[in-house]
């Protein structure tokens, strides 16, 4: 029997989990990166707002910090809901039809509006 032949075998069995895992480990790593710059992002939005009092003022500052960002503004009463959000591609086969690409990475803070 020849070890060649062997090593070949066992090499094509075990490349497509390899590529998925690498893959895997690309796409939880965007998520994960882009949920930490949204957390960090979000605390500069609100100042802006808080600031200003204008919803086009801060959405022109959310597009200068990436195209792609969305800020949404809920009232509530005497309290506001800012959530920011990303979509993001999911580029690993399999794992897009579990998280849906594009998966949409958001964060939120709610304040009491004082004014």
């Amino acid at each position: 029997m020849k070890k060649s032949g062997q090593a070949l075998i066992e090499f094509v069995l075990i490349l497509p989990i390899f590529i998925f895992l690498i893959l895997a480990i690309i796409d939880m790593g965007k998520i994960i990166y882009y949920k930490n710059r949204l957390e960090n992002q979000i605390n500069s939005a609100i100042e802006v707002y808080l600031n200003d009092r204008n919803q086009n003022e801060l959405e022109t500052y959310v597009k200068k910090l990436d195209k792609n960002f969305l800020i949404d503004i809920n009232y509530d009463g005497d309290y506001l809901e800012f959530q920011l959000s990303k979509p993001i591609d999911i580029i690993t086969p399999g794992l897009n039809l579990i998280l849906k690409s594009p998966y949409n990475v958001q964060v939120k803070r709610v304040i009491y509006d004082e004014s």
